[in-house]
């Protein structure tokens, strides 16, 4: 089973950051990020070549100006505009084409979570004794208590150790599965079970890695 993970909440943001530095910053930078690295690298030139030509246009502008300025220069030269065209349009096709990259992406991690969430969904068979055995050996911190497994997490502090029990609870409110938590001061104890079906499940042991994991 793949279970649901941080890994869910971590691949939404990266999207989201993704997206924000493609169309916020600079375009192909967001879809490098992104793990797009063919397509980032032709967007990332494209947006670079583009902003070289608006530059080139910029600086021979203001050249003209400062010339009338500073000398006696009485003949206007016409500036040459095809480079801004060029290098906006070319800019702008970068941009148009991230935002498309951005997209998919964004996408892409909401399927990968709504896929995770039903096959987590799905996994919640009660266990034989060779099973629960096989999965325990996976999580040592953990140590089973009759039909439930619980662990005791120490923290720094009381808001650390808060912290880590708001993750729980996303976590869990995002799987419809919530262990049972005793929070005291720097010690969190979790226990899990499948009440449903009256025993342990995967979503179990699933759920117990991820809050190591977040741990």
């Amino acid at each position: 089973m793949k279970p649901f993970s941080a890994n869910g909440k971590t691949k939404r943001t990266k999207a989201r950051n993704a997206t924000l530095l493609n169309l916020l910053g600079t375009p192909g930078l967001g879809s490098l990020m992104a793990g797009r690295t063919a397509v980032g690298i032709a967007q990332l030139i494209l947006a670079v070549a583009g902003f070289a030509l608006v530059t080139i246009w910029f600086c021979q502008t203001m050249s003209s100006y400062y010339g009338q300025m500073f000398t006696e220069q009485t003949e206007h030269r016409p500036v040459v505009l095809t480079s801004l065209f060029i290098g906006g349009g070319i800019f702008a096709v970068a941009w148009v084409w991230s935002l498309f990259t951005s997209i998919s992406l964004v996408r892409a991690a909401k399927l990968e979570e709504v896929s995770t969430l039903k096959t987590f969904a799905a996994s919640g068979a009660k266990l034989d004794e060779s099973k629960i055995l096989s999965a325990l050996a996976a999580l040592p911190d953990w140590k089973r208590e009759g039909q439930t497994i619980a662990r005791t997490f120490g923290f720094a502090d009381f808001p650390a150790a808060l912290k880590f029990v708001n993750a729980v609870a996303a976590i869990a409110e995002a799987v419809q599965h919530h262990p049972d938590v005793n929070l005291r001061w720097k010690q969190v104890t979790l226990a899990l079970t499948t009440h449903d079906v009256g025993g342990l499940t995967e979503k179990d042991f699933a759920l117990a890695k991820q809050c190591d994991a977040l741990a």
